[in-house]
């Protein structure tokens, strides 16, 4: 079933109709329509073009991929690039989807690229808000890009959990840990990244639609306020994330430095410890006679040096925490 719906004086009029009818509802002073299209080719976007009045970069954009999210203003519409994102908690990987939409004053086109958008998620958006539905296509746009937008919240407050048992590992001294630590810390802050990369031009899109809000339907301007304020609010969360992520990594190289100083430390202790031995037993084993040479009490004095000295050096490093 096409993907299609059909808003007259702020009811859902119909929905599923054939793509085809869409130019005789746009004839229709009172209505809105909404279509979608997935993987459309070059020839059906031209048709599209030709009948809501496109500009030719808009379309070249939409057939386009890997843009930035935007917003372009043309004469009589307007072109929206945005992505949603999602955050496998298991792997730590970002994932985007996008969207393009041709923003009319009657109409809203969306096309993807794949299924990976959930577009169902934004039917259900405008569900939740009938009474709005009178506000026409500024409605439609706003269902849009408040799913969106919350993709992005959802995106940083899943990487801010994450950080957080980071944080709860980080004095963790297991090596096998350790190493956990650090892959699992890297794939957050390549995720981190991927997200700022999207949240930020993101911020700046939806700042542009509230202000074409204002002229194109004023009520509907603290709704655009709202989901402003969302992605202002995940763009200042990825930056704290950011810094976070990077004093957890100084974190740990700081840790393995002050462990590595202690296990050397140790061993440097040890050493001292082993030495005394040898060189007493090596002074003894010298081709000269020396006192007790020859007889139990040489073996026993010898002996005795040995452990003295051992201990001694033992509790001296015990007391100066060496060992």
């Amino acid at each position: 079933m096409p993907l299609t719906r059909l808003y007259r004086a702020g009811e859902l009029a119909a929905q599923g109709f054939p793509i085809a009818q869409v130019s005789d509802h746009l004839a229709d002073p009172g209505s809105t329509v909404w279509f979608d299209l997935v993987r459309p080719t070059p020839d059906e976007l031209h048709a599209v073009s030709e009948e809501l009045g496109l500009h030719p970069l808009a379309v070249e954009d939409a057939l386009t991929e890997h843009q930035r999210p935007k917003i372009d203003r043309y004469a009589t519409h307007l072109f929206v690039t945005a992505y949603a994102v999602r955050l496998d908690v298991q792997t730590g990987e970002l994932t985007k989807a996008t969207v393009n939409a041709f923003v009319t004053p009657k109409a809203l086109v969306t096309i993807r690229p794949d299924e990976s958008f959930d577009i169902d998620e934004v039917t259900n958006r405008w569900d939740l808000l009938p009474q709005l539905a009178k506000h026409g296509v500024a409605y439609l746009l706003h269902g849009l890009i408040d799913y969106v937008v919350d993709t992005l919240s959802d995106a940083s407050e899943a990487l801010d959990e994450q950080i957080e048992d980071l944080e709860d590992a980080l004095f963790d001294d297991r090596p096998t840990r350790s190493r956990d630590m650090q892959r699992r810390t890297y794939e957050l802050r390549k995720s981190l990244v991927r997200l700022r990369h999207v949240v930020v031009p993101t911020q700046e899109l939806v700042d542009g639609l509230r202000r074409e809000g204002r002229s194109f339907d004023e009520t509907m301007e603290p709704y655009y306020e709202d989901v402003y304020d969302h992605a202002r609010r995940a763009v200042e969360r990825t930056d704290t994330l950011r810094e976070l992520v990077s004093t957890i990594l100084e974190t740990q190289l700081t840790l393995r430095g002050n462990r590595l100083n202690v296990i050397m430390k140790q061993v440097t202790s040890w050493a001292a410890i082993i030495a005394v031995p040898t060189a007493v037993t090596g002074f003894y084993g010298q081709n000269v006679p020396y006192p007790g040479f020859g007889h139990l009490s040489g073996f026993i004095v010898s002996s005795a040096v040995i452990a003295v000295l051992s201990v001694t050096l033992y509790l001296l490093f015990r007391r100066r925490d060496w060992l």
